[in-house]
């Protein structure tokens, strides 16, 4: 390279000097700095710079990471470069200033390679950093308000539509519900299943025009108007009238559509009328899926008629209800009724995701939802309702011996003979609770009878009917802490208890409507609740070697609850040693666990020790420690 002259050695230092950004050279082990120019003085006002170190310029960037990376960078020959990196410079007034710098640097090498000192170049970038910040920020401000209004959506359509499906005898109903992908209005897809008074199920599903809290509104104005006409018993042409008339006075509910099916589960005699709306799909236990014929009944509000269609749905068989979301939808194929009718055939007959929990006619719907969606999304909301025809499950009925040792295997019949009929974990939960109850007061109560009788049937209407009989005269409980709170939690659980003594014994019968829940869904991974299995108590220590802090798994009922509250009593010292109780793998928490619980409670109150009770949000412990009034949290 030539040497420049005195003259041009002067022009290039000037012009260095001009450069739009920061340079600052350093020499020498202790980076001595020999050259900066106009722009760095300007970032360090009133510093004198050449002549003195690095560390001695920039003595205030000691903690900040730049003063060891130009060590380093003398040290190992590498260059070392920064994107954005904030920096706090004193400023001569005593404050401190910021600013964001985008820098590199370099070796300054002799002629022979070996390192001279280090070359800094930096761009001051506080104004684009600043940006973005700000765009962060926005988009921060968004996600979250999204998220809010999401919810509030979510909120919204749970309100309107059915909190869950009634489970009757030889039919089995499951719906889905997915939110428009395109945004996050509401919007005027509803279903519904309503129970007539002659022993039939009306099976629903619309779409109201437009989207939006209007469109919501009035889908739950017209689904509460049809609910009350088919609770009345009206015929589907009398009902559709009704909400026809509601159409043509609220404007927004002009052109909604409507599929309403009337369905015998005994017989599987249905009628049906669709009213603008796509034809239900009929799926059989074997071979090809066929759609019922359309009535041509019109759109509400627009001044039509609504002529009925009857048929037939056979054992095994499913009739799928659904808004024409699935359809329409941005990825369909050219044949979007058959590729429906494809996915749905093979999503009731167990050949699509395995999910062996789910009954068919939730895996028509769930899953049909799913398969459809995942490749090219949705634009509108789309509401799948699934009904299937099964064997009616026989009564139940049980001869238990008159032991608390019978109390084991009768939850597990009874959660059995609930899962047959197609009842979801939170009414078994309730059931067995409630069943448990009784029976445990039969056998400590009842004197001269041998055995106690349970009963349950699920009536035409959807509910569950159960009693629970012995045969021996009443006696008074001893005074124990894990007496007197049975009935008292019962008549909580279920929506109805009478108990009636009588010379020959006593009957206490209990009345609970089985509800599936539908799904409202927001993504296709969320895991179902699993409820803790009813197996032998265990009582284990939880880690860290500390016998007071444990986990109790299995039951706690009048069998194992003496166990558990000598164990208790025995960890804590009697209630004056902090203690921690995991029961979130606890499988029934009858009321002689809960009695044990409160005496320890009270004691460890008297000996000033903490006593902390965890249970899972939604698992048994949790929904009976609520019911109790008994403090639990949520995590160790």
């Amino acid at each position: 390279m030539d040497i420049p002259e005195a003259g041009d050695l002067g022009a290039m230092i000037a012009a260095v000097d001009q450069l739009p950004f920061i340079v600052i050279v350093s020499e020498g082990p202790d980076l001595l700095v020999v050259g900066s120019n106009a722009a760095t003085r300007a970032v360090l006002p009133g510093r004198r710079i050449v002549g003195r170190t690095i560390r001695e310029v920039l003595s205030d960037l000691s903690g900040q990471q730049f003063l060891d990376a130009f060590h380093e960078v003398y040290r190992t020959g590498e260059t070392i470069s920064g994107k954005q990196w904030r920096v706090h410079l004193a400023q001569p007034d005593g404050t401190v200033g910021e600013m964001f710098a985008t820098f590199a640097l370099v070796p300054w090498r002799h002629a022979d390679g070996a390192v001279r000192g280090v070359i800094g170049a930096a761009f001051d970038v506080t104004e684009l950093a600043r940006e973005r910040q700000a765009a962060e920020a926005e988009a921060d401000r968004q996600r979250r308000r999204y998220e809010q209004t999401r919810d509030v959506i979510n909120a919204l359509q749970r309100e309107l539509l059915p909190a869950g499906l009634p489970v009757l005898p030889g039919l089995q109903v499951a719906a889905a519900y997915l939110l428009a992908d395109a945004d996050s209005r509401a919007g005027g897809d509803w279903f519904d299943a309503v129970t007539t008074p002659d022993g039939r199920i009306a099976l629903v599903a619309g779409d109201v025009v437009g989207h939006g809290v209007t469109a919501s509104g009035v889908m739950g104005q017209l689904r509460a108007v049809l609910q009350e006409r088919l609770d009345a018993g009206a015929g589907i042409a009398e009902a559709l009238t009704a909400v026809d008339r509601l159409a043509g006075r609220v404007r927004a509910a002009y052109a909604a559509t409507v599929s309403l099916v009337v369905l015998d589960p005994g017989s599987g005699e249905l009628s049906y009328c669709t009213a603008g709306h796509p034809a239900p799909l009929l799926i059989p236990a074997d071979g090809k899926a066929r759609y019922l014929d359309g009535t041509r009944g019109t759109p509400l509000g627009t001044g039509g008629s609504f002529p009925v269609r009857g048929g037939r749905l056979g054992p095994g068989e499913t009739l799928l209800l659904y808004t024409d979301g699935v359809l329409e939808r941005p990825g369909a194929g050219a044949d979007p009724d058959a590729e429906l009718a494809h996915v749905a055939t093979d999503a009731a007959a167990g050949r699509a995701l395995h999910d062996p929990a789910a009954i068919p006619a939730e895996r028509v719907c769930t899953q049909t939802l799913e398969l459809l969606v995942r490749s090219g999304g949705h634009a509108d909301d789309i509401t799948l309702l699934a009904a299937q025809r099964v064997a009616p499950v026989p009564p139940l009925a049980l001869d238990l011996p008159a032991q608390p040792e019978s109390l084991g295997g009768s939850r597990r019949d009874i959660a059995a003979w609930l899962a047959a009929a197609g009842a979801a974990d939170e009414d078994v939960f309730v059931l067995q609770h409630a069943l448990g109850e009784l029976t445990t007061n039969a056998i400590e109560h009842a004197i001269g009878g041998e055995s106690v009788e349970v009963e349950a049937r699920l009536l035409t209407s959807g509910v569950v009917e159960a009693t629970v009989t012995d045969h021996g005269g009443w006696r008074a409980p001893e005074r124990q802490p894990t007496r007197g709170r049975g009935l008292a939690l019962t008549a909580q659980l279920v929506q109805s208890l009478r108990v009636e003594p009588g010379v020959d014994g006593t009957v206490a019968t209990v009345r609970h409507p089985l509800l599936r829940p539908a799904r409202l869904l927001t993504s296709f991974d969320d895991a179902p609740r699993a409820f803790p299995r009813d197996g032998d108590l265990t009582i284990t220590e939880l880690p860290g070697g500390d016998e007071a802090r444990i986990r109790i798994d299995g039951p706690i009922d009048a069998v194992t609850a003496a166990e558990v509250r000598s164990e208790l009593f025995r960890r804590s010292r009697g209630g004056t040693v902090a203690m921690t109780v995991d029961l979130s793998g606890v499988s029934h928490l009858a009321s002689a666990g809960v009695s044990v619980l409160h005496e320890v409670s009270a004691q460890h109150l008297i000996g000033k020790a903490p006593l902390v009770l965890v249970s899972a949000p939604g698992s048994p412990s949790r929904r009976i420690l609520d019911l109790v009034g008994l403090a639990s949290s949520t995590g160790l």
